[in-house]
C-alpha cells in the first residue's frame, strides 16, 4: 500500500460520512419549511409543534454537515494538489459561488430563522427559512456541476498541462450536471422522507405501547387537563403522510433523472456503465444482471439507449480502445464494487419508494357510506402497528440507497478524476509520505467516530423526548386546581 492508496481511502470515508448529513439536511429543510407554510396558513397548533420538533433535527444535522464539510476543503491542498492545480481554475467560479452566494444565503437566514421566533412578523420569518432551504439547494447546484465537470468536462481547454475556463455558462449547464441536480436532490428528499417516516413510527409506537408523551407526561395525565389524546396520534399521523408523500413524489423524479443518466453514462462513461453490470465485451441486446445468474435479456440495452437491440460497450473492450487512445494503464474500476454499489442502490432506494407508497393507501381516508342528507366526510385510517414498526426498521435504507450510489458515481469513474483528462494516479499529492497521510487518516476516523457518536446521541435524545408540550397554566392566586379537569393548556410554545 502506499500514499495514493491512503488517500483514496481518506477521501472516500470522510466524504462518505460527510454525504450523510448532506442529504438529509437538503430534504428535511423543505419538509420543516412545508410545515411551517402549513401553519401559517391553517394556524393549526400540531403544525407549529412539528415544526420546531422537526426544526431541531434539521439544525443538529446541518451543524454536523458543516463541520464535517471543512474537512473535504483541507484534503484538495494536502493530498490531492496536482489534481487542485489542475482542476483549479474551472472549479474556482462553481466553489466560489457555492460559497459566496449559496451557503452565505444559507447560513445567514436559517440564523435569522433560529433566532427570531417571536422577534419577527410571521411571514418574515417563514421567508427566511425558505430563503436558507434555497441557499441549501443552490449550493448542491454548484457542487454537484463541479462534481460532473470531472465525469464530463466541458467549457475548458488544456494550457501549460492546467483546464483554463473558457464558458463558465457550458459548465454550470453540462448535460451531465443537468441530469445529476435533480438525481441527487430528489433522492435527498427521499433520505429526508425516510428519516420523518421512521420518527413518525417511532413516536405512534411510543405512544401506544408506552402511554408516555413527551415531558414525562402520561396520557391519561393529558387527558385530565382536557386535551384528546387523540391528538396526538393524529398530529404523527399528519406528520408520517407528508413524509410518505414527499417521499413517493421524489421517488418518481428520482427514477426519471436516473434513466436520463443511464442514456448519458453510455454516450460519456461507457465504462461505469459496464461495470454496473459487469459486461466484459460489446453485447447487442444486452442484459441486465439481478443477481448472479438471474438475467432479464435486453434490459441493460433498453435502460441504456431506450433500445432493447442496442449495442452496449463490455469492459475488456473499452480497456483495449483506451490503451490505443490513451496509453497502457489499466482503465478498470472495482468491478464487485460498481456492480453491487449499482443493485444496493436500485434496490434499497425502490424498496424506499414502495413503503412510501404502501403507506399511503395504508392511512388513506376511506369514501364514507352516504346516506340521503349525509355529508360527512371519511374516517381517517389509524397508522397500523405494524406498519409504524416497519418504518422504523427501514429507517437505513434511503441512506445505503444514495451512499451506495456516490460510490457507484466515483469509483465508477476510476481510473479517472477528469474524466480522459487526468487520472488518479498523476493527481495525489507528490510530497506527501504514506506516514503523513496514514496519520491523518487515524485522526480523522477518531474525530468523526466522536461526532457521530455525538450527533446520534443527540438525535435519538430529541426523538425520544418529543415535541415540548405547552406549559400547564396556573392561576395567579392560590393552590393548583384541586381537580385535574380544571387545568387547561396555554397555546404559548417555545423551543
Amino acid at each position: 500500500m502506499d500514499a495514493l492508496d491512503l488517500a483514496r481511502w481518506q477521501f472516500g470515508v470522510t466524504t462518505v460520512y460527510h454525504f450523510l448529513f448532506v442529504p438529509l439536511t437538503i430534504g428535511l429543510g423543505v419538509y420543516v419549511a412545508g410545515l411551517q407554510t402549513a401553519w401559517l396558513r391553517t394556524g393549526k397548533e400540531h403544525y407549529l409543534r412539528l415544526t420546531k420538533f422537526f426544526g431541531k433535527l434539521f439544525l443538529i444535522n446541518f451543524a454536523m454537515g458543516v463541520v464535517t464539510g471543512i474537512v473535504q476543503e483541507f484534503q484538495f491542498g494536502m493530498n490531492w494538489s496536482e489534481y487542485s492545480t489542475f482542476v483549479g481554475d474551472v472549479f474556482g467560479a462553481p466553489l466560489a459561488l457555492e460559497a459566496l452566494l449559496a451557503f452565505f444565503l444559507e447560513s445567514t437566514f436559517l440564523g435569522l430563522w433560529i433566532f427570531g421566533w417571536d422577534r419577527l412578523p410571521k411571514r418574515v420569518h417563514l421567508a427566511c427559512l425558505w430563503a436558507a432551504v434555497i441557499g441549501s439547494n443552490l449550493s448542491a447546484y454548484f457542487i454537484l456541476a463541479a462534481n460532473a465537470w470531472m465525469k464530463h468536462p466541458v467549457g475548458y481547454e488544456v494550457v501549460d498541462g492546467k483546464a483554463r475556463m473558457t464558458d463558465l455558462w457550458a459548465v454550470l449547464t453540462n448535460s451531465t450536471a443537468l441530469a445529476q441536480v435533480p438525481h441527487v436532490v430528489a433522492a435527498s428528499f427521499v433520505v429526508a422522507g425516510g428519516f420523518v417516516v421512521a420518527v413518525a413510527g417511532y413516536r405512534i409506537l411510543r405512544e401506544r405501547g408506552l402511554g408516555v408523551l413527551p415531558g414525562r407526561r402520561s396520557v391519561q395525565a393529558v387527558q385530565d387537563a382536557t386535551v384528546p389524546a387523540r391528538r396526538l396520534p393524529d398530529m404523527w399521523r399528519t406528520s408520517l403522510r407528508a413524509a410518505l408523500v414527499m417521499t413517493a413524489i421524489a421517488g418518481v423524479v428520482v427514477a426519471g433523472s436516473g434513466d436520463v443518466s443511464g442514456q448519458l453514462l453510455r454516450e460519456q462513461q461507457p465504462m461505469k456503465l459496464a461495470a454496473a453490470e459487469g459486461l466484459r465485451h460489446d453485447t447487442a441486446g444486452a442484459p441486465f444482471s439481478i443477481a448472479p445468474g438471474v438475467e432479464v435479456p435486453g434490459l441493460l440495452s433498453l435502460l441504456a439507449a431506450h433500445d432493447p437491440g442496442a449495442t452496449i460497450e463490455g469492459v475488456d473492450d473499452i480497456q483495449a480502445r483506451y490503451e490505443k487512445t490513451f496509453g497502457p494503464a489499466d482503465y478498470t474500476p472495482n468491478l464487485p464494487v460498481v456492480f453491487w454499489s449499482f443493485r444496493v442502490m436500485i434496490g434499497f432506494g425502490m424498496a424506499a419508494v414502495g413503503l412510501s407508497v404502501l403507506g399511503l393507501w395504508l392511512t388513506r381516508r376511506p369514501r364514507p357510506r352516504r346516506r340521503r342528507g349525509d355529508t360527512a366526510p371519511g374516517t381517517a385510517r389509524p397508522v397500523p402497528g405494524w406498519f409504524a414498526r416497519l418504518c422504523v426498521l427501514a429507517l437505513p435504507l434511503p441512506t445505503m440507497a444514495i451512499v451506495a450510489g456516490w460510490l457507484l458515481s466515483e469509483i465508477g469513474r476510476q481510473p479517472w478524476t477528469v474524466q480522459g483528462e487526468l487520472m488518479t494516479a498523476a493527481s495525489v499529492s507528490p510530497g506527501v509520505s504514506l506516514g503523513e497521510v496514514a496519520i491523518t487518516l487515524a485522526v480523522f476516523t477518531v474525530l468523526y467516530g466522536v461526532l457521530a457518536l455525538a450527533e446520534g446521541v443527540l438525535l435519538v435524545r430529541h426523538v425520544k423526548a418529543g415535541p415540548e408540550l405547552p406549559p400547564v397554566e396556573r392561576t395567579p392566586a392560590g393552590p393548583a386546581p384541586a381537580r385535574p379537569d380544571e387545568a387547561r393548556l396555554t397555546p404559548t410554545l417555545m423551543y
